[in-house]
């Protein structure tokens, strides 16, 4: 999922700050308490309402996130709130938490199958990209009917494409030659 880029400049200073307290698992973990939180319809309406004053929307913040070492989380979720972007929470979560692994050394492949892959397929495919990568690997599987066959794994700016309309394209190329 490609994540925006006012999105991805809050997730890096926020991944920037939380990484020089040498605190990322604990922002990892209110960040993703705020976005379930957030994610609750009546939550949503709630700070949707453009009737409810700002201090009630900042309030409600306090209240989900009350710890005092809680305190930088809040004042990013306030930041969103005052900027009019806190709809964008969850990217800026999502791209935290790639942050966070690829700072533990973990890479994220987004694979793409035309059908849902097995257990036993998606096991021998992590080990097939552990060793290529040299690292750990950690899957995000998607199921995409139109690439009609075979799979395309994007691991950061790496792109594998072994599908089936990849190569048909490829085919269709050379015999309009």
């Amino acid at each position: 999922m490609a994540v925006a880029g006012a999105a991805k400049r809050y997730a890096q200073a926020a991944f920037d700050l939380a990484k020089s307290q040498n605190a990322v698992e604990r922002w990892e973990q209110d960040l993703q308490h705020l976005l379930a939180v957030m994610r609750n319809p009546k939550v949503i309406e709630f700070f949707d309402n453009p009737s409810v004053p700002e201090d009630a929307k900042r309030q409600a913040i306090a209240t989900i996130l009350p710890a005092p070492e809680q305190r930088y989380v809040r004042n990013l979720a306030n930041l969103l709130l005052e900027r009019r972007r806190l709809s964008q929470l969850p990217d800026v979560v999502e791209h935290f938490r790639a942050l966070a692994l690829e700072d533990r050394g973990v890479a994220i492949a987004d694979v793409s199958t035309a059908v849902e892959l097995t257990p036993e397929e998606t096991t021998r495919l992590v080990d097939q990209l552990n060793t290529l990568l040299g690292r750990e690997v950690l899957l995000r599987t998607h199921v995409d009917p139109e690439i009609i066959g075979g799979i395309v794994v994007r691991v950061g700016d790496m792109l594998i494409d072994g599908s089936v309309r990849t190569q048909l394209q490829a085919l269709r190329r050379q015999m309009a030659r």
